[in-house]
């Protein structure tokens, strides 16, 4: 029998095996599932410049609502598109992108990261900023620029590569000031992560050459290669980053996406069975050292490619990366944007379903991010009806991370259970602290029919998650008349640990 149709029956009964078990594990409790919501040249949000304060906060909510009802729990918003901000306690001006000029305020007056922060923990979702460390404008247009902005502040920090300006990494001043953005949102908002995507240093552009020969010149001294002195300075930032953010808040998350190749097989031993443009030389990205070092909570991969694909297979990378997580959470990045593309492998409209089905069935893969917000609400290639009807059907916590916080709350105590108004409204009392001083960060509550077991790790018995510390009350409306239900509600803390259940109590509906 030919060796070639022997590997490749090989490859397929392992593909269906794969599949069969994701199948299983597709009721899993815990498990992220990301949105990216990117701001820049308004992709999801808002949908234009200048928009009235109160067309952007609907706008906002509707795509909360949207990503809620179809099964995500946690949003990376894009607060830092360029050297900008969708936030007002910090030093950089606001965005173009929010008010269409770069340093005006949005009128009336709010501040966009603290409105998402409410309501997408109001939703049971976590809110990821997204930063953009080194990008400082994203065109040469002189007007898009203020004058007070830091490219026109500082211009010896930057070089301009592939029509924009960038900071240059190799710069100690330049790393300090991005260090002290991000601690300024980290200090002033109740985030739940720091968020980093794939741009590093730029991606390659013909006829185009890095301007920091100056720069290697000053700081270069002991490396064998601008290459390597490259990679310190953007590992410097990050290890720097992931310092600075635990000093001062411990349970917030740090994780980064970068480009899904970390280096080719034909590179380095330990690099992946690909041979396509690879973050750690052209990039200057070593993501394995990141979180093989533990300076990140979570790697999330931008594995936009599909099965087979000859430069770079998706099932070869997601295996690779799982074996290279070291103990971190992985999550896959998808490309929900490529599902209606006519290239060869996104044809097939299950191309991305059994891309989920994939690292489902790994499990040292925690979870995935999709990118973006609009395509998942656009239902590209019936994408999101896959996952709020089949995938995402039941809620799902995201991954605790035992690193960060191993002590759970304690639980609360359900005080009132009663009828009001054909539904069942519910009390509880917030629980004390635990050993570690904690008390709740949110909640879960459980319902569960007649007769059934009290099973509160199966999510199909998940009513509402509430990452609302405030909140101590809820109304089921959902209850038919007659049927007898049963209600237990339990603590998480702030990274998502989750208490014993509290005292259970039963009702009948109306």
């Amino acid at each position: 029998m030919n060796k070639f149709f022997l590997l490749g029956l090989t490859y397929l009964l392992s593909f269906q095996t794969a599949l069969s078990q994701a199948h299983i594990q597709q009721a899993s409790k815990r498990e992220f599932r990301g949105a990216w919501v990117a701001t820049v040249s308004n992709i999801d949000w808002p949908s234009k410049p200048n928009l009235s304060t109160e067309e952007q906060k609907k706008e906002l909510i509707n795509i909360l609502d949207h990503h809620q009802q179809s099964g995500m729990n946690a949003i990376m918003l894009q607060i830092r598109p360029a050297a900008d901000a969708f936030y007002g306690q910090g030093k950089e001006l606001w965005s173009r992108f929010l008010t269409g000029v770069q340093g005006k305020a949005p009128q009336p007056y709010y501040d966009p990261l603290a409105f998402a922060i409410e309501e997408t923990h109001k939703r049971g979702m976590e809110l990821h900023a997204w930063f953009n460390p080194y990008r400082a404008t994203f065109n040469l247009i002189d007007s898009h620029t203020s004058a007070n902005h830091i490219s026109k502040q500082k211009p010896e920090w930057f070089f301009t590569y592939g029509g924009k300006k960038l900071f240059n990494p190799g710069l100690p001043e330049v790393r300090q000031y991005i260090i002290s953005v991000i601690m300024d949102v980290v200090k002033n908002y109740d985030i739940d992560g720091v968020h980093f995507d794939d741009y590093f240093y730029p991606y390659p552009a013909d006829g185009q050459v890095i301007g920091d020969n100056q720069a290697y010149q000053l700081y270069g001294a002991g490396l064998k290669s601008v290459d390597d002195w490259r990679r310190q300075n953007v590992d410097t930032l990050i290890r720097s980053v992931a310092d600075s953010i635990k000093k001062v808040k411990s349970h917030i998350k740090f994780g980064i996406s970068p480009f899904g190749i970390w280096r080719n097989r034909s590179q380095d031993p330990e690099g992946s069975l690909s041979n396509g443009l690879d973050g750690y030389s052209k990039l200057y990205a070593d993501a394995r050292k990141w979180v093989k070092n533990g300076w990140v909570d979570y790697i999330n991969p931008q594995i936009y490619f599909p099965f087979n694909y000859q430069a770079a297979a998706y099932e070869k990378l997601v295996d690779w990366w799982a074996q290279n997580s070291f103990g971190k959470h992985l999550y896959i990045g998808i490309g929900a944007y490529r599902a209606i593309e006519s290239r060869s492998g996104w044809q097939n409209k299950n191309q991305i379903p059994n891309q989920i089905r994939y690292l489902r069935a790994n499990s040292k893969v925690q979870g995935s991010v999709f990118f973006s917000s609009k395509s998942l609400r656009d239902n590209l290639a019936g994408l999101n009806d896959s996952l709020k009807n089949d995938f995402f059907k039941s809620p799902a916590l995201p991954p605790s991370m035992p690193w960060i916080d191993a002590i759970a709350p304690q639980h609360p105590l359900l005080v009132e259970v009663q009828l009001f108004h054909q539904a069942v409204q519910l009390k509880w009392e917030s629980p004390p602290q635990a050993k570690d001083g904690e008390t709740a960060s949110g909640y879960v509550i459980y319902r569960f029919n007649e007769g059934e077991k009290l099973d509160i790790e199966n999510p199909k018995n998940i009513l509402k998650i509430t990452f609302d510390s405030a909140m101590n009350s809820f109304t089921d409306h959902s209850v038919k008349p007659g049927a007898r239900y049963t209600y237990m509600i339990t603590a998480l803390d702030r990274v998502r640990n989750e208490s014993e259940p509290s005292n259970r109590v039963g009702i009948k509906a109306y």
